[in-house]
């Protein structure tokens, strides 16, 4: 059972402490959010100016060859002139290694490459950009990206101005790309290319040429996307959850994919939201606490006066309540005190009048009960005074005076019964045998009242531990109660039988019944239903009986007769002459 301080501590949390996880959890999922947001911000912002700044420095490189075009055409130049310019362009642009002149027919006429060149016009493959034709990168002899970039040379001569266009400054630029520790970059092609990765454990990834069209953010940047826009994507790799947010280079088309471990990524969201988490519950901890601190010193006058209500049950008139407020619980407990000493003053006065009535009503009984014999006894010893000489009636009076004498006897035995019962000894005794003996010596009283008494023994002995001048006062007691409650031509049934481990007696009479409303203080001392009696016959019986660790009970109708059932426990001894034979 929950007690009543627990229950208080929990309507506090409801009250108080529920709307606060409602709001920490708003908090913290707001927290957490926002915090990734940030971060995807944060690393998006990363991956638009990388792909900025590889933008610009491709398309500058492309504009220097651009630039040498412009000078060789139609300008009239030597080849040695020309051969001069190519050569101090190669040394003053690193981003190309090479620069060739070829005539329309491919065949190389100035080349700044001291051997034969090796740059040829992209066929098929070439791309259109910005004016030039750009072939698909590739990986040189030093594994860096590289391609060839060709210009139309726009004078008489015609021809192509091609050079190799070396990314060398690219990887640069990727590998100085960190976010957090474990942050890095990579730019891929619009067909998936891989071209630099800021990760060293991931270059040796370009050399092979592994192709990204199957990553989540190049699949989705080159279908779901124009160019020009950012994505990002949650997703597993080798090296476990990533965030990954991608933005794409207008002009080239490629895109710059910037990769970092959610753990690190979203780390500091996660130790705030466990900071937050950790805050609350020590919240609600505290909150509990001193609830169920103060709801207890709330409720514990409360539970007092339920001590003390319960003592007061339990017939403790001395239980007092301690009161130390002044409120309304304090109120109550010194309202409780007052009940209390009323109880006490109310049961004083109760066992007042109860004595008083139980002296009247002996007082009654013994005047009823002893004022017949004892004028019989006075007249008697009257006319004995005038009549000694008469033998006859000296007979008489001697017969007069023994039965009103026993009668007086017998009302002061049952007094003494009550007050104190005498004790019993045990010995086994066979009921059928006891009660065929009694109602044999009982049938002369039946037949001079008009009665019969009948019997139906179990078959076998009866054996039950008892003494037998008190079961056979009990058992008489109950016969001459149902003959004196049967009227002329009724009869008593006197029955035995086993139940289980217990015998079990009957005394079944035809006679007037017994209100129902009396049934239930039948067996109390000083209540009978006769004129005549104390009526402490069947409370000396049912005294007996729960002595022997028996029962007994009545059922009874008014106009169809009474049933007293007396059951006791059956015993496997046997008298000391049975035992011996």
């Amino acid at each position: 059972m929950i007690k009543i301080s627990t229950r208080f501590a929990l309507l506090l949390a409801a009250a108080a402490v529920v709307p606060l996880l409602g709001y920490g959890a708003v908090s913290v999922f707001s927290l957490r959010t926002g915090a990734q947001q940030v971060v995807i911000l944060g690393n998006l912002n990363v991956a638009r100016q990388v792909a900025e700044q590889i933008e610009l420095y491709v398309t500058g490189s492309v504009n220097i060859l651009k630039a040498v075009a412009a000078d060789l055409q139609q300008t009239g130049l030597e080849h040695w002139q020309k051969d001069r310019i190519l050569k101090n362009f190669v040394l003053q642009f690193p981003e190309f290694k090479e620069l060739t002149l070829l005539d329309d027919s491919g065949v190389p006429t100035v080349s700044s490459r001291l051997g034969a060149p090796t740059v040829t016009v992209p066929g098929s493959e070439g791309v259109d950009f910005e004016g030039v034709l750009m072939s698909r990168f590739s990986v040189d002899d030093d594994l860096l990206p590289t391609a060839i970039v060709a210009v139309r040379l726009q004078d008489e001569q015609g021809g192509w101005l091609v050079g190799r266009l070396n990314l060398e400054e690219l990887w640069r630029m990727v590998d100085r790309i960190r976010v957090g520790d474990q942050g890095y970059a990579m730019v891929v092609t619009s067909e998936g290319q891989l071209l630099a990765h800021g990760n060293p454990d991931e270059k040796s990834r370009v050399a092979r040429g592994d192709n990204l069209q199957t990553h989540p953010l190049v699949s989705r940047m080159a279908t779901a996307l124009p160019a020009g826009q950012t994505a990002f994507e949650q997703y597993d790799n080798e090296r476990g959850p990533m965030l990954g947010v991608a933005a794409h280079l207008p002009t080239l088309r490629w895109t710059v994919i910037v990769e970092q471990p959610q753990a690190e990524a979203f780390a500091i969201p996660i130790r705030l939201q466990w900071q937050l988490g950790i805050a609350i519950a020590v919240a609600l901890t505290i909150m509990l606490a001193v609830g169920y601190v103060w709801g207890y010193r709330f409720i514990e006058p409360i539970l007092a006066l339920t001590r003390g209500t319960r003592a007061l049950a339990e017939g403790k008139l001395n239980e007092r309540v301690k009161v130390g407020s002044a409120d309304e619980i304090g109120q109550l407990g010194l309202a409780f005190n007052n009940m209390a000493d009323k109880l006490v003053e109310l049961q004083e006065n109760v066992r007042k009048k109860e004595r008083q009535a139980v002296f009247g009503r002996i007082a009654v009984s013994l005047v009823h009960d002893l004022s017949h014999p004892i004028q019989n006894i006075g007249n008697s010893c009257k006319l004995i005074v005038k009549m000694f000489d008469d033998i006859e009636y000296r007979e008489t009076f001697k017969r007069t005076i023994e039965r009103e004498l026993a009668q007086v006897k017998r009302v002061l035995d049952d007094l003494r019964n009550v007050a104190r019962p005498a004790p019993l000894q045990r010995f086994p005794i066979d009921l059928n045998k006891a009660l065929a003996e009694l109602v044999e010596s009982m049938q002369t009283t039946a037949e001079t009242a008009g009665l019969t008494i009948e019997t139906e023994f179990v078959f076998g002995p009866l054996y039950v531990e008892g003494d037998l001048f008190a079961l056979n006062r009990v058992c008489r007691n109950l016969i001459t109660n149902s003959l004196q409650a049967t009227p002329p031509s009724g009869h008593v049934v006197v029955r035995t039988s086993r139940e289980d481990d217990r015998a079990v007696v009957e005394v079944t009479d035809t006679g007037y019944g017994i209100p129902k409303e009396r049934l239930p203080t039948i067996f109390d001392d000083f209540v009978t239903t006769k004129r005549r009696g104390l009526g402490l016959g069947l409370a000396i019986s049912k005294n007996v009986v729960e002595q022997l660790d028996g029962t007994i009970a009545v059922e009874s109708q008014v106009g169809l007769g009474s049933t007293f059932t007396l059951r006791f426990p059956l015993t496997k001894a046997r008298p000391s002459k049975l035992a011996a034979v």
